[in-house]
């Protein structure tokens, strides 16, 4: 089948993007080094495009009574214009996806699905809604997206938009509506970076003028094009799970550690029998950080971790945190091995490196860089 383009395909190859296929996408890897993406977004500002991101459309007179039985967290914790972390679980408790939710009103919401799961989540709401005065409408082949994460990248937008970007006006995991760039946005506080940064929606005719715009507003503050390379490796510092690796339908909120979203005393929805049952009984297993010396030994997801000898779990994912210096990855492993512990690696060849545990982000774990 052919391969599908976001509305700057063209642009990754004026620039020289290394291109890769993510779910049938020609997406960018990296447009220099994914050191110097990372070092970008840490320091000054990254722009991505995150090749299928998009918002799915959920409208009527019980949208928010019908979210709240599909999604974990609780839906009426939301005022116009905030955003909401959670997930969506099946019967068993397990992650269908874990999604961002944004309120327009409330008869009016958006899903942003992790890219690779639109399709799965779009057909499962589709089918819960039957009956119900709700409307699911998958809107992300219409969207252009773009998120400028770093330090600098409250300073680049507020030159090109009159809406007012204070932390004061607008915290963290709030969206306003407005121009920017001569373009009507939808302008949220939100990101995978781990930094001050910020998440563009708007119509997909306008991404071309859009793409310029915030490259030449964003050159004296060092803003760099930066591709799914840095994404994930700004992620791992901050020990974001990554849907496909970390999570899957297989996967609790709980085991994944973010059980603070599941909200069971707000009435039923799917899947709250199994998660109270996990509740209660407590993990076999829980995804935790591990970090090793240095920058020379990089697992792959399946790589076995031991404790002196014992099997106690399994990498999902890794990838080299630049910032610290050192490898990291993240893995599912007995909860009862504590921070600090050290573990044994070994990938299918037999090498193997000593990390150590840590169940709380290492960089920045108190997320004062993206309320900032």
């Amino acid at each position: 089948m052919a391969r599908r383009h976001t509305p700057y395909y063209h642009q990754f190859l004026a620039l020289g993007a290394e291109i890769v296929d993510r779910i049938g996408f020609d997406a960018a890897l990296r447009f220099t080094s994914v050191e110097a993406e990372h070092r970008a977004t840490r320091t000054a500002a990254g722009m991505y495009d995150v090749y299928y991101q998009g918002a799915v459309d959920v409208k009527g007179r019980e949208a928010e009574a019908f979210l709240n039985s599909v999604l974990v967290n609780d839906i009426r914790r939301l005022t116009d214009g905030g955003v909401l972390y959670s997930s969506v679980p099946n019967k068993s408790g397990g992650m269908i996806d874990d999604l961002t939710v944004f309120r327009f009103s409330a008869e009016h919401y958006w899903l942003c699905p992790t890219p690779s799961r639109v399709d799965r989540v779009v057909a499962h709401l589709t089918e819960q809604a039957r009956g119900r005065l709700a409307y699911v409408t998958n809107c992300v082949s219409g969207t252009a997206y773009l998120s400028i994460q770093g330090p600098q990248s409250r300073t680049i937008l507020a030159g090109l938009t009159s809406l007012d970007l204070s932390t004061a006006a607008l915290p963290y995991y709030r969206f306003s509506q407005g121009i920017l760039a001569e373009v009507p946005v939808v302008l949220s506080r939100t990101g995978y970076s781990g930094e001050l940064g910020y998440e563009l929606f708007y119509p997909r005719d306008y991404a071309d003028h859009m793409w310029s715009a915030l490259l030449d507003a964003g050159e004296p503050c060092g803003l760099e094009p930066a591709g799914l390379g840095a994404l994930r490796s700004v992620r791992i510092e901050k020990k974001y799970p990554l849907y496909g690796l970390d999570l899957d339908e297989r996967t609790s909120p709980y085991e994944a550690g973010v059980g603070w979203t599941v909200h069971l005393d707000k009435g039923d929805f799917i899947g709250r029998d199994a998660l109270r049952r996990q509740h209660d009984a407590g993990v076999t297993r829980s995804l935790v950080g591990i970090a090793f010396a240095g920058l020379g030994f990089l697992p792959v997801p399946g790589d076995a971790v031991t404790v002196d000898g014992r099997a106690v779990g399994k990498v999902t994912s890794a990838d080299t945190g630049y910032t610290l210096g050192r490898t990291l990855a993240l893995g599912y492993l007995e909860p009862s091995i504590t921070d600090g512990t050290e573990v044994l690696v070994t990938t299918v060849d037999g090498t193997s490196a000593t990390g150590a545990v840590h169940h709380a982000a290492l960089y920045d774990p108190q997320r004062s860089r993206a309320r900032a």
